[in-house]
């Protein structure tokens, strides 16, 4: 875990459907010379199937987790997305509640090539502290997660879907929270952000491939 921790941001979010995915490869096209490695964990209370489904005849029950490493950059769904951002590869962990843990040692194994990883997931902060932590905030969905509440200070910075973060549709929550974390707009279209896509490359770093091609032009 500590392996994936050292070079991983997270991507979380308050509610679903709110473009975590979207500002995820947003930061995967505006930094595609870091090599990245998305991963999608997504949970599900009742199980998960095998990767061939129904067909080989699995029970929805049968299994605590599945990764699955997507091929397609042309298709429609969010591990596809990645790839067409830019991403070398993209990984979707399906994993039971409470099973994450388990997982861990098939992630840790499939991303242990991997310079940087971009992780979906709010859970995931339950069992790693990342190099950074994005947590994207819509200020039209009132709905806020109770994983998105736990981990809301540790986000090192907040990407605001719209053009003003307005916490008034979460009045239980602290906004000295809010207020004491840089935020980044980002358009509900593409959800991109140069400024955010700065942040990241400022709090990281330059790419290894970077870094040796700076110290040879320097020699």
């Amino acid at each position: 875990m500590k392996r994936i921790a050292d070079n991983a941001v997270v991507i979380g979010g308050h509610s679903r459907n709110i473009g975590k995915t979207g500002v995820m490869a947003g930061l995967i096209r505006g930094l595609q010379n870091f090599g990245w490695t998305a991963l999608k964990i997504t949970q599900d209370g009742h199980g998960v199937s095998s990767p061939y489904g129904q067909s080989r005849g699995c029970a929805p029950t049968e299994h605590s987790f599945v990764l699955t490493e997507e091929r397609n950059a042309h298709g429609g769904c969010d591990t596809c997305r990645f790839l067409a951002a830019g991403a070398r590869r993209s990984l979707w962990l399906r994993v039971r509640r409470e099973k994450l843990a388990q997982a861990f040692p098939a992630i840790d194994q499939a991303l242990s090539r991997s310079e940087w990883v971009m992780i979906e997931s709010n859970s995931v902060l339950e069992l790693i502290e990342p190099r950074l932590c994005i947590m994207v905030l819509d200020c039209t969905q009132r709905d806020f997660k109770s994983s998105a509440r736990r981990f809301l200070e540790r986000a090192d910075a907040l990407a605001v879907v719209g053009p003003k973060l307005d916490t008034r549709k979460w009045p239980r929550l602290d906004a000295r929270v809010f207020e004491s974390k840089p935020q980044f707009p980002v358009s509900a279209e593409n959800y991109e952000s140069s400024q955010l896509c700065r942040f990241v490359r400022r709090q990281l770093g330059l790419p290894r491939a970077e870094r040796l091609a700076e110290a040879a032009s320097v020699g």
